[in-house]
Protein backbone atom coordinates (compact mmCIF):
# COMPACT_ATOMS: atom_id res chain seq x y z
CA UNK A 1 0.00 0.00 0.00
CA UNK A 2 1.40 3.39 -0.99
CA UNK A 3 1.67 6.29 1.42
CA UNK A 4 1.19 9.77 -0.05
CA UNK A 5 2.62 12.99 1.38
CA UNK A 6 0.79 16.28 0.91
CA UNK A 7 2.56 19.53 1.77
CA UNK A 8 0.73 22.82 2.32
CA UNK A 9 1.89 26.33 3.13
CA UNK A 10 -1.13 27.17 5.29
CA UNK A 11 -2.89 25.44 8.14
CA UNK A 12 -6.26 26.21 6.55
CA UNK A 13 -5.46 24.19 3.43
CA UNK A 14 -3.95 21.38 5.46
CA UNK A 15 -7.02 21.24 7.69
CA UNK A 16 -9.22 20.80 4.62
CA UNK A 17 -7.06 17.94 3.33
CA UNK A 18 -7.02 16.30 6.75
CA UNK A 19 -10.76 15.67 6.63
CA UNK A 20 -10.29 12.87 4.08
CA UNK A 21 -10.43 9.29 5.35
CA UNK A 22 -7.07 7.64 5.98
CA UNK A 23 -5.25 10.95 6.35
CA UNK A 24 -3.05 11.90 9.31
CA UNK A 25 -1.08 14.99 10.18
CA UNK A 26 2.71 14.75 10.08
CA UNK A 27 4.52 16.85 12.67
CA UNK A 28 7.88 15.54 13.79
CA UNK A 29 6.95 12.05 12.65
CA UNK A 30 8.32 10.22 15.67
CA UNK A 31 5.10 8.25 16.13
CA UNK A 32 3.18 8.32 12.84
CA UNK A 33 6.17 7.42 10.66
CA UNK A 34 7.22 4.64 13.00
CA UNK A 35 3.68 3.25 12.89
CA UNK A 36 3.79 3.24 9.08
CA UNK A 37 7.19 1.54 9.08
CA UNK A 38 5.83 -1.12 11.42
CA UNK A 39 2.99 -1.96 9.04
CA UNK A 40 0.09 0.32 10.03
CA UNK A 41 -2.06 0.40 6.87
CA UNK A 42 -4.84 2.57 8.31
CA UNK A 43 -3.07 5.68 7.00
CA UNK A 44 -2.88 6.27 3.26
CA UNK A 45 -1.84 9.92 3.23
CA UNK A 46 0.20 12.25 5.43
CA UNK A 47 -0.37 16.01 5.60
CA UNK A 48 2.28 18.52 6.61
CA UNK A 49 2.48 22.33 6.86
CA UNK A 50 5.50 24.49 6.09
CA UNK A 51 4.24 27.69 7.78
CA UNK A 52 7.30 28.97 9.73
CA UNK A 53 5.02 30.46 12.38
CA UNK A 54 4.36 26.96 13.69
CA UNK A 55 8.01 26.71 14.76
CA UNK A 56 8.21 29.98 16.65
CA UNK A 57 8.74 30.49 20.38
CA UNK A 58 7.50 33.78 21.85
CA UNK A 59 8.16 34.86 25.43
CA UNK A 60 6.90 38.30 26.42
CA UNK A 61 5.05 39.95 29.28
CA UNK A 62 5.16 36.86 31.43
CA UNK A 63 3.46 34.78 28.74
CA UNK A 64 4.82 31.94 26.59
CA UNK A 65 3.54 30.89 23.19
CA UNK A 66 4.94 27.74 21.62
CA UNK A 67 4.14 26.92 18.01
CA UNK A 68 2.93 23.37 17.52
CA UNK A 69 6.03 22.47 15.48
CA UNK A 70 8.49 23.68 18.13
CA UNK A 71 10.76 20.78 19.01
CA UNK A 72 11.81 19.49 22.39
CA UNK A 73 15.42 20.38 21.52
CA UNK A 74 14.44 24.00 20.88
CA UNK A 75 12.64 24.23 24.23
CA UNK A 76 15.47 22.56 26.13
CA UNK A 77 18.00 25.07 24.79
CA UNK A 78 15.89 28.23 25.07
CA UNK A 79 17.36 30.60 27.69
CA UNK A 80 13.97 31.80 28.95
CA UNK A 81 12.41 28.34 29.24
CA UNK A 82 14.74 26.79 31.80
CA UNK A 83 11.73 25.78 33.92
CA UNK A 84 10.51 23.56 31.08
CA UNK A 85 13.89 22.13 30.08
CA UNK A 86 13.68 19.02 32.33
CA UNK A 87 10.36 18.01 30.76
CA UNK A 88 11.66 18.62 27.23
CA UNK A 89 14.82 16.63 27.91
CA UNK A 90 12.74 13.73 29.22
CA UNK A 91 11.47 13.04 25.71
CA UNK A 92 13.66 10.36 24.12
CA UNK A 93 17.27 10.85 23.17
CA UNK A 94 18.86 13.71 21.18
CA UNK A 95 17.66 12.44 17.80
CA UNK A 96 14.06 12.18 19.01
CA UNK A 97 14.18 15.59 20.71
CA UNK A 98 15.30 17.15 17.42
CA UNK A 99 12.07 15.89 15.82
CA UNK A 100 9.45 15.53 18.58
CA UNK A 101 7.09 18.50 18.67
CA UNK A 102 4.79 20.27 21.10
CA UNK A 103 1.76 19.36 19.00
CA UNK A 104 2.79 15.74 18.71
CA UNK A 105 3.14 15.41 22.47
CA UNK A 106 -0.48 16.49 22.90
CA UNK A 107 -1.65 13.48 20.88
CA UNK A 108 0.95 10.92 21.98
CA UNK A 109 -0.61 7.99 23.86
CA UNK A 110 0.89 6.78 27.12
CA UNK A 111 3.69 5.92 27.82
CA UNK A 112 4.73 8.77 25.48
CA UNK A 113 3.89 12.47 25.66
CA UNK A 114 5.89 13.46 28.75
CA UNK A 115 5.95 17.12 27.71
CA UNK A 116 2.14 17.17 27.56
CA UNK A 117 2.18 16.24 31.26
CA UNK A 118 4.14 19.42 31.98
CA UNK A 119 1.77 21.48 29.83
CA UNK A 120 -1.19 20.13 31.80
CA UNK A 121 0.44 21.14 35.08
CA UNK A 122 1.02 24.62 33.63
CA UNK A 123 -2.68 24.97 32.72
CA UNK A 124 -1.81 25.64 29.09
CA UNK A 125 -4.32 26.67 26.44
CA UNK A 126 -4.37 24.80 23.12
CA UNK A 127 -4.90 26.85 19.95
CA UNK A 128 -6.46 25.58 16.71
CA UNK A 129 -8.22 27.35 13.85
CA UNK A 130 -11.45 26.66 15.70
CA UNK A 131 -10.36 28.71 18.70
CA UNK A 132 -8.72 28.16 22.08
CA UNK A 133 -9.35 25.27 24.45
CA UNK A 134 -8.08 24.60 28.00
CA UNK A 135 -5.61 21.74 27.80
CA UNK A 136 -7.57 19.51 30.15
CA UNK A 137 -10.63 19.77 27.90
CA UNK A 138 -8.52 19.29 24.79
CA UNK A 139 -6.85 16.14 26.10
CA UNK A 140 -10.19 14.62 27.07
CA UNK A 141 -11.51 15.05 23.52
CA UNK A 142 -8.37 14.65 21.47
CA UNK A 143 -9.36 11.31 19.92
CA UNK A 144 -12.18 12.95 17.97
CA UNK A 145 -10.33 16.15 17.08
CA UNK A 146 -9.47 16.68 13.40
CA UNK A 147 -8.35 20.31 13.75
CA UNK A 148 -4.62 20.97 13.48
CA UNK A 149 -3.09 22.37 16.65
CA UNK A 150 -1.19 25.57 15.83
CA UNK A 151 0.16 26.58 19.26
CA UNK A 152 -0.09 26.39 23.01
CA UNK A 153 0.26 29.28 25.41
CA UNK A 154 0.59 29.64 29.18
CA UNK A 155 1.94 31.93 31.87
CA UNK A 156 5.70 31.77 32.28
CA UNK A 157 6.29 30.03 35.63
CA UNK A 158 9.06 30.77 38.05
CA UNK A 159 11.72 28.09 37.82
CA UNK A 160 11.39 27.20 41.49
CA UNK A 161 7.63 26.65 41.19
CA UNK A 162 7.87 23.89 38.55
CA UNK A 163 8.83 20.33 39.39
CA UNK A 164 9.10 17.45 36.96
CA UNK A 165 10.00 13.80 37.34
CA UNK A 166 10.15 10.99 34.81
CA UNK A 167 10.68 7.42 36.01
CA UNK A 168 12.00 4.95 33.46
CA UNK A 169 13.73 1.58 33.59
CA UNK A 170 15.97 2.07 30.56
CA UNK A 171 18.51 4.84 31.00
CA UNK A 172 18.97 7.47 29.74
CA UNK A 173 16.14 7.53 27.19
CA UNK A 174 13.63 4.83 28.06
CA UNK A 175 9.88 5.35 27.92
CA UNK A 176 8.05 6.24 31.10
CA UNK A 177 6.99 4.03 33.92
CA UNK A 178 5.34 7.25 35.00
CA UNK A 179 5.91 10.98 34.84
CA UNK A 180 4.79 13.71 37.22
CA UNK A 181 4.71 17.48 36.78
CA UNK A 182 3.75 19.92 39.51
CA UNK A 183 3.21 23.68 39.62
CA UNK A 184 3.35 24.82 43.24
CA UNK A 185 2.93 28.25 44.74
CA UNK A 186 4.30 28.57 48.26
CA UNK A 187 3.79 31.30 50.85
CA UNK A 188 6.78 32.89 52.56
CA UNK A 189 6.58 30.32 55.36
CA UNK A 190 6.59 27.40 52.90
CA UNK A 191 2.87 26.69 53.03
CA UNK A 192 1.30 25.51 49.77
CA UNK A 193 -1.04 28.21 48.46
CA UNK A 194 -1.93 26.55 45.16
CA UNK A 195 -1.04 23.29 43.45
CA UNK A 196 -1.52 21.68 40.05
CA UNK A 197 -0.25 18.14 39.67
CA UNK A 198 -0.32 16.24 36.38
CA UNK A 199 0.37 12.55 35.90
CA UNK A 200 1.57 10.55 32.91
CA UNK A 201 0.87 6.82 32.41
CA UNK A 202 -1.87 6.95 35.03
CA UNK A 203 -4.38 6.83 32.16
CA UNK A 204 -4.09 6.64 28.38
CA UNK A 205 -3.37 10.39 28.41
CA UNK A 206 -2.13 12.93 30.99
CA UNK A 207 -4.54 13.53 33.88
CA UNK A 208 -4.75 15.77 36.93
CA UNK A 209 -4.26 14.47 40.47
CA UNK A 210 -7.01 16.71 41.84
CA UNK A 211 -7.44 14.90 45.15
CA UNK A 212 -3.73 15.22 45.90
CA UNK A 213 -3.82 18.89 44.91
CA UNK A 214 -6.59 19.61 47.40
CA UNK A 215 -4.84 17.68 50.15
CA UNK A 216 -1.69 19.79 49.70
CA UNK A 217 -3.36 23.15 50.24
CA UNK A 218 -2.30 24.73 53.50
CA UNK A 219 0.46 22.17 54.05
CA UNK A 220 4.19 22.52 54.20
CA UNK A 221 6.24 20.12 52.11
CA UNK A 222 7.35 17.92 54.97
CA UNK A 223 6.93 14.12 55.00
CA UNK A 224 4.27 14.31 57.69
CA UNK A 225 2.19 17.04 56.08
CA UNK A 226 2.27 15.68 52.52
CA UNK A 227 1.25 12.17 53.62
CA UNK A 228 -2.51 12.78 53.02
CA UNK A 229 -1.74 14.03 49.50
CA UNK A 230 0.30 10.93 48.74
CA UNK A 231 -2.51 8.73 50.01
CA UNK A 232 -4.97 10.59 47.76
CA UNK A 233 -2.76 10.48 44.65
CA UNK A 234 -4.31 7.25 43.40
CA UNK A 235 -7.87 8.56 43.33
CA UNK A 236 -9.31 8.53 39.82
CA UNK A 237 -6.31 6.94 38.12
CA UNK A 238 -6.44 4.11 35.57
CA UNK A 239 -2.79 3.21 34.92
CA UNK A 240 -1.77 1.54 31.70
CA UNK A 241 -0.19 -1.90 31.42
CA UNK A 242 2.53 -2.33 28.82
CA UNK A 243 5.83 -4.24 28.44
CA UNK A 244 7.52 -1.68 30.71
CA UNK A 245 5.25 -2.00 33.76
CA UNK A 246 1.88 -3.27 34.88
CA UNK A 247 -0.99 -1.06 35.99
CA UNK A 248 -0.61 -2.50 39.50
CA UNK A 249 3.07 -1.57 39.67
CA UNK A 250 2.48 1.96 38.39
CA UNK A 251 -0.22 2.56 40.97
CA UNK A 252 1.99 1.21 43.75
CA UNK A 253 5.00 3.40 42.98
CA UNK A 254 3.05 6.60 42.23
CA UNK A 255 2.92 7.84 45.86
CA UNK A 256 6.59 6.97 46.35
CA UNK A 257 7.74 9.10 43.43
CA UNK A 258 5.25 11.88 44.12
CA UNK A 259 6.66 12.08 47.64
CA UNK A 260 10.18 12.38 46.25
CA UNK A 261 9.11 15.10 43.84
CA UNK A 262 7.38 17.14 46.53
CA UNK A 263 10.21 16.72 49.02
CA UNK A 264 12.93 18.02 46.67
Amino acid sequence: MSLALQTFSTVKDANAALQAAGTRYLGGGTLVVRAANEGDVSTSSLVRVTDPGLSQIAVAGGKVRLGASVTMAAIASHPELAALAPAARAVGGPAIRNMATVGGNLFAPAPYGDFAVALLALDATVVTENGETPIETFLAGRDTSRAIVTAVHFSLPKAESVRFLKVSRVKPKGVSVLSIAALLQLAADGTVVSARIALGCMADRPIRATAAEKALLGCKLTPREIAPALAAAGEGIAPITDPIASAWYRAEVLPVHLGRLLSN
